[in-house]
C-alpha cells in the first residue's frame, strides 16, 4: 500500500490542496497498505524516480533521444551515457527532474532483470497513518466497507485479465512496485501503447519529481508460480510478454503539486497515463497487439449509487501477500470525500495491500462491456478497503494529451 507517493512530477499543480486528510495513503507499489500516496515497497537502495522520454534502442546499444530533449537534458547537467551507467542513481534533490518536458527515461537494457523484478515485490516499510486519525467527514462519505477477501485471479493471467500488469521502478528509497492496466489509445485504434497507473507510482509528488527506469510488464509470472518456484525463474517466464519502458509518462497538475507520501492529498488526483515502448525493439507491433486486448476508459461513469460492482486488480505484496501473484477485489462501490471542494472518490472493501496500487477498477458499462473507471490510490494501515478516484475532465485531459502526442506513431 501507499506509504506516501513516489518522486517526480509531469507537471507543475495549480495550487495547493486545502484540509488534506493526515489519515489516508496510497496504496504503495510494495509497501504496506497505508493511507497515503507514495513509494510503496523498495528492495535495496537503488532508487528509481525518473520520467521517461522519447528513448529508443539502437542495434549498437546506443539511446536515441530527440535533440530538443537532449539539450534540455544537458542544461540539467545530464549525460545520457553516463545515466545508463549508473548516474541515474544520484537523488540529490537539485538533480532530480521534476517538470513535464525535463521527463526521461532512457531503456537500459537487462537492468530488469529477474532478480530485480522478485525483490522490487518485497514491502520496505508501513509508513502509513492509523485510520483512526481521521477527523471525519469533509464531504460525503458513505460507512466504511466491510473488508471484502482478495480472491487469486485463475492462471493463466493473460487468459482471465490480459490487460493487467505491474509497473518497475527506482526511487530514492530503492526498486519498487506497483500494478497498472494497458488502456485503449484513441489516436492509434487497435494498436495502443498506453498503460494506466496512479500518480504516485511514476512521481513523488510535491516533495520530489519523477521516478526512474519505469517500466510495465503485463501478465508478470502469467502461470502464477509461487515465490519459492519463481527463485529460479527466467525473465521470460516472469515475463512472458516483454518489458516495456514508459518513453513517456504523464499525471494530474494536482498530484504533483499536492501529493504526498501519508495522507489523502492529492488522492482524488493520483492517476497517471504511460507510453510504452519494448525493451528490445519488439518486432513492431504495439503493446495491444502483442497481448491481443485493451480496455476503453470511461470518464463518465456514473454516480455510486448507480454503480451495480466494481473490480480491482492488482499485485499485492505486502503481508500475508507475496507480490507474486495476481488477485482481484469485487465490491458494490461507497463514497469516500478527503476534502469537500475536491471530487469524491470510489472505495470498495478489499484485503489487498502495498503493491496493488494503481491497478485497474473495472465496471460493466451502459454498453454492456468492461471499461476501466478508476485505480488503485489508498486504503487503510490495517487493510480491508481501497480508494481511488473517480476519472473525470482533468483524468481525460491527461490521458488525450498522451493519445495526441504520439498519433500515428
Amino acid at each position: 500500500m501507499r506509504s506516501i507517493r513516489p518522486p517526480f512530477a509531469a507537471r507543475r499543480g495549480r495550487g495547493a490542496r486545502r484540509g488534506s486528510s493526515p489519515v489516508l495513503a496510497a496504496v504503495c507499489l510494495t509497501a504496506a497498505l497505508a493511507l497515503t500516496a507514495t513509494a510503496c515497497g523498495s528492495s535495496d537502495n537503488t532508487a528509481s524516480g525518473a520520467a521517461t522520454s522519447s528513448a529508443a534502442q539502437n542495434g549498437d546499444d546506443k539511446i536515441t533521444i530527440p535533440d530538443d530533449i537532449k539539450d534540455r537534458l544537458k542544461e540539467h547537467g545530464i549525460d545520457v551515457d553516463k545515466w545508463k551507467d549508473g548516474a541515474w542513481k544520484n537523488w540529490d534533490k537539485d538533480d532530480w527532474l521534476r517538470e513535464a518536458e525535463d521527463y526521461i527515461n532512457p531503456i537500459i537494457e537487462g537492468l530488469w532483470n529477474p532478480d530485480r523484478m522478485r525483490d522490487a515485490e518485497d514491502p520496505d516499510q508501513d509508513k502509513g497513518v492509523d485510520e483512526n486519525d481521521l477527523s471525519g467527514d469533509q464531504g460525503v462519505t458513505d460507512p466504511t466497507p466491510a473488508p471484502v477477501t482478495a480472491k487469486a485471479v485463475p492462471t493463466a493471467y493473460h487468459d482471465n485479465a490480459p490487460e493487467a500488469g505491474k509497473v518497475l521502478f527506482d526511487s530514492p528509497e530503492g526498486t519498487m512496485v506497483c500494478s497498472a492496466t494497458v488502456v485503449e489509445d484513441p489516436a492509434n485504434p487497435g494498436k495502443s501503447n498506453l498503460v494506466w497507473t496512479a500518480g504516485h507510482c511514476v512521481h513523488s509528488g510535491k516533495t520530489g519529481g519523477w521516478y526512474r527506469n519505469i517500466a510495465f510488464v503485463p501478465s508478470y509470472n502469467n502461470d502464477g508460480a509461487t515465490a519459492a518456484e519463481l527463485a529460479t525463474a527466467t525473465k521470460e517466464e516472469l515475463a512472458p510478454y516483454g518489458v516495456w519502458w514508459s518513453d513517456w509518462a504523464q499525471t494530474s497538475d494536482q498530484w504533483i503539486e499536492q501529493g504526498g507520501a501519508t495522507g489523502g492529498q492529492g488522492a482524488p488526483y493520483d492517476f497517471a497515463v504511460l507510453h510504452v515502448t519494448p525493451e528490445e525493439g519488439g518486432d513492431g507491433k504495439s503493446l495491444e497487439e502483442t497481448i491481443g486486448s485493451a480496455l476503453p476508459v470511461n470518464f463518465s461513469a456514473p454516480a455510486v449509487p448507480k454503480v451495480a460492482s466494481i473490480t480491482a486488480t492488482g499485485y499485492p505484496a505486502a503481508a500475508p501477500f507475496d507480490g507474486e501473484t495476481m488477485h482481484q477485489c469485487t465490491d458494490k462501490p461507497g463514497r469516500l470525500s478527503i476534502v469537500q471542494s475536491d471530487p469524491t472518490m470510489y472505495r470498495i472493501g478489499c484485503t489487498m495491500t502495498g503493491g496493488s496500487s494503481g491497478g485497474g477498477w473495472v465496471a460493466t458499462g451502459s454498453d454492456g462491456k468492461p471499461a476501466l473507471v478508476s485505480n488503485t490510490s489508498i486504503g487503510p494501515v490495517s487493510s480491508g478497503w481501497l480508494a481511488g478516484p473517480h476519472l473525470g475532465t482533468v483524468a481525460k485531459g491527461v490521458y488525450d494529451e498522451v493519445s495526441e502526442k504520439f498519433a500515428g506513431q
